[in-house]
């Protein structure tokens, strides 16, 4: 099978020289059935790793023992062999699910032209996997063209209404568009399906792809209010902080709004107000 030669070292040497942000404001895709656990910066690659991809097994090798030898690829970072192993599985057993990986590694070297084409197909093999829609309205929302992003996440949920990550993206393109009160609503529904969403987006650093730490502010001012609504104080006071440090205009919210009213009581908020940590330029 050819190996993608063209222009491999290339892209490789780019990616290890720079953080590889993959998504909008702070989507999550998915691979597969499950949500991706990170969006990460692609690490040094040794020059071994660019010139001696792992050669693709002979004709005797399945469908899944190629696709596996894919993940464990992509897991390592090297994207562009990752797609060569799935190529190979997919002539052996074209599925969904593998076309969605082969375009999620295309995400990950932001070749989003790509990515959308292997989203397109596994939406056509399978349309009603909400997999396909999600990652496909993904990449609208890299694209910054919010209104389709949208609507593929709309698929997704009518699919799937129990998937808290298809509501936190929707959520995510609204927050896109500056139209913060539906941003906020699909932000609570994806909160009530799963309250660590926004962990999990925090630990793995999809909030720092925000265009700005205005809107970075505003976004932990709106997941403050959740926590505070849910009685989760010190989520709340860590979110807070957040806040106030990208510079939000708004914080004396917190002796007004409702959602507000317990942790008002709370020594540590006190603390916090005193303190008023400053903005980070």
């Amino acid at each position: 099978m050819a190996r993608l030669r063209s222009s491999r070292i290339t892209l490789l040497l780019c990616a290890a020289g720079a953080l590889l942000l993959v998504g909008a404001i702070f989507a999550v895709p998915l691979s597969g059935q499950e949500p991706s656990p990170t969006t990460p910066a692609v690490q040094a690659i040794t020059p071994a790793e660019q010139v001696l991809p792992p050669p693709i097994p002979d004709g005797s090798a399945s469908a899944e023992q190629l696709e596996v030898q894919g993940d464990e690829l992509r897991a390592q970072k090297r994207y562009l062999d990752s797609i060569d192993y799935y190529n190979a599985a997919l002539v052996k057993k074209p599925t969904s699910l593998l076309w969605n990986k082969k375009g999620m590694s295309y995400l990950f070297i932001q070749r989003r032209d790509q990515a959308a084409k292997c989203f397109d197909k596994a939406i056509k093999l399978d349309k009603q996997a909400p997999e396909g829609y999600n990652n496909r309205g993904y990449v609208e929302q890299m694209k910054k063209n919010y209104d389709k992003a949208i609507k593929y996440y709309g698929k997704a949920i009518k699919l799937r209404p129990t998937d808290a990550v298809f509501y936190f993206n929707t959520g995510s393109s609204y927050f896109g568009k500056h139209e913060y009160p539906e941003a906020a609503n699909f932000y609570r529904q994806a909160f009530a399906i799963d309250p660590e969403i926004f962990n999990r987006a925090s630990r793995t650093g999809v909030m720092a792809q925000s265009t700005s730490p205005a809107d970075r502010a505003v976004f932990s001012f709106m997941v403050a209010k959740m926590y505070a609504q849910a009685g989760d104080v010190d989520h709340c006071l860590e979110y807070l902080r957040k806040a106030m440090e990208d510079g939000y205009k708004d914080i004396n919210k917190v002796y007004t709004d409702r959602e507000f009213a317990t942790l008002r009581t709370d020594k540590r908020f006190e603390e916090l107000m005193a303190q008023r940590p400053q903005a980070i330029p």
